[in-house]
């Protein structure tokens, strides 16, 4: 029988990676610049293993491979087969990321083989002023933007908007964005690795010795250049209740605030789902077991658990689905 599941994380050195992840959300690594927390992945080379219980040691993939629909649900494993359609990471920028945008499906698939990259954040913690780049501040068009990359004031055309804990922003491909300095998160997205970077700071990896590559042509053929009124994402934060967050065609998160206990029924859901505390500590109870879930941590529940009963004093979780 399939129970609720977590994973091992995969922790990911970064040039502009800080500490958070050990010393705020208490993840065990070693090493210094860890950008990122792989929660769960099935990213070829780094797939996430389940960390205990009766499939302890087992990968997503093989989980997958065993349990199919019963594991995904049957129109998730109709869609994507073995395929895992979701990454699901905790990133802390010490330092601002490189200006990027990423592909959609089509262009990935014709050139990577991969899935396009529809992400969304939501802000787990930010440094007083600290902000993200998201989108452009004035229409430009491809010409422009070359011109802007060429005497380095590309900052000056994009969107910065100052964050705080519980901002949330969804990032369709073709956006140009960046995380900045001093911001933690939590980031949903398609299973893809795929990046273009535009701009890097000329900053120096101490790992290599060199500048990052940077992917200024294909990221011009994928950009939109498109200006929004607004990049952030307004949502209600009502108390046991599965406030919608994000719900995209790639990916649907609510924002679930739990206080004393809350049965959740999925009969009606057919997908996996990912509890992702952001706040807080909770306990999932299923089938008279306990699975404790605190701040920075993520468990997964399998297509075929259909209720569980969530229990905390006060916890923030997002509900993510398919």
């Amino acid at each position: 029988m399939l129970t609720p599941l977590k994973f091992q994380s995969l922790f990911k050195y970064r040039i502009w990676g800080g500490n958070k992840l050990k010393t705020v959300l208490n993840k065990d690594y070693n090493g210094d610049s860890i950008g990122e927390s792989w929660e769960i992945s099935d990213v070829p080379n780094d797939e996430t293993i389940v960390e205990d219980g009766s499939f302890k040691g087992y990968t997503l993939k093989q989980l997958i491979q065993e349990f199919k629909g019963e594991f995904l649900g049957e129109s998730v494993y109709k869609q994507f087969g073995e395929a895992f359609p979701l990454l699901i990471k905790f990133i802390d920028a010490k330092t601002p990321l490189s200006i990027q945008v990423h592909p959609n499906n089509e262009y990935a698939k014709t050139h990577h083989n991969s899935f396009g990259k529809n992400e969304m954040w939501y802000i787990m913690q930010a440094d007083e002023e600290a902000n993200i780049i998201v989108g452009f501040e004035k229409e430009i068009d491809k010409t422009q933007f070359k011109e802007h990359l060429e005497d380095k004031t590309l900052l000056e055309v994009m969107h910065h908007e100052n964050v705080k804990k519980g901002d949330a922003f969804y990032i369709p491909t073709g956006r140009i964005h960046a995380i900045g300095a001093g911001v933690m998160l939590a980031e949903i997205q398609q299973t893809s690795d795929v990046t273009y970077r535009v701009y890097d700071y000329d900053r120096v990896d101490k790992t290599t010795g060199k500048t990052r590559e940077l992917h200024t042509e294909q990221a011009t053929e994928v950009l939109d250049f498109n200006v929004e009124e607004r990049y952030k994402t307004d949502y209600q934060k009502e108390t046991n209740t599965s406030n919608t967050l994000i719900h995209s065609p790639y990916f649907k998160t609510n924002f679930l605030p739990v206080k004393g206990e809350l049965v959740k029924d999925y009969s009606n859901t057919d997908s996996f789902v990912i509890y992702m505390c952001v706040s807080g500590q909770a306990i999932i109870q299923h089938q008279q077991k306990d699975y404790n879930l605190n701040a920075g941590e993520t468990i997964l529940l399998p297509a075929s658990i259909k209720e569980v009963m969530l229990k905390s004093e006060d916890a923030q979780i997002l509900e993510v689905y398919f």
